[in-house]
Order: C-alpha cells, then structure tokens, then sequence
C-alpha cells in the first residue's frame, strides 16, 4: 500500500503563487498527479505525470501550474501561479498506475492521498 502525504495549501488572492507537495511512501512509482475537486463538482485532473508518457496538463491550468517530478518518482511538486478564484477547491494527489494507461482520467490511479486545500480569494 502507497501512502500519499500533501501539503502546502492555504489562502491566497487572486494573482497569488501556492506550490503543493506531494511525497509517497514508496521508494518510486509509474506515475504521479494532482486532482481537484470543489463542493458539488467532480474531481478533475489538473496535471499528471507519467515515467513512461510524460506530462499531462488540463486546459484550464495550462501556462500557469506546472509540476516537477524526481527521480526515482516519489514526490511531485505542484507550482501554481496566477491563481484565479475558480481554482479554489481541495487537492489531491494520486499515484501508482496500469504502466499502458496516460492522461488525466482519476481512475487509472490506484492510490491517493487525503487531501490540501486552496482557496483563492478576490
């Protein structure tokens, strides 16, 4: 069982920079993302990475948030910057996944963390 710790949420205004962490327990994965999801929405998949595929960024975050994997694959880095109010929602982190699956679907994820939230405020 991986076990996926966050961090680095908070309140921020609208323009404001947070950056998000995101550790697993295990020595290193296939695969590592961030999901959000706010009160009465589905979760949704804001930026994934794959060992195998690469990067996978939604278009509502792209060229604003950006993720920095390591190597081995245990931590991801979250940078988000020019956040605006509709980012405000509790993120989660996933790992570990089929290594012939990609992109930004939650369910190819087998694991996942509690949660940190962002609110950004006007």
């Amino acid at each position: 069982q991986v076990r996926l710790v966050e961090s680095g949420g908070g309140s921020v205004q609208v323009g404001g920079s947070l950056r998000l962490t995101c550790t697993a327990s295990s020595g290193g994965t296939n695969c590592m993302g961030w999901f959000r999801q706010a009160p009465g929405k589905e979760r949704e998949g804001v930026v994934t990475y794959f060992t195998r595929y690469g990067t996978y960024v939604a278009d509502s975050v792209k060229g604003r948030f950006t993720v920095s994997p390591n190597n081995p694959l245990n931590s991801l880095y979250l940078q988000m910057t020019n956040l605006k109010p509709e980012d405000t929602a509790m993120y989660y982190c996933a790992a570990d996944c089929d290594p012939n699956n990609s992109g930004l679907n939650a369910a190819i994820f087998k694991h996942w963390g509690q949660g940190t939230q962002v609110t950004v405020s006007s």
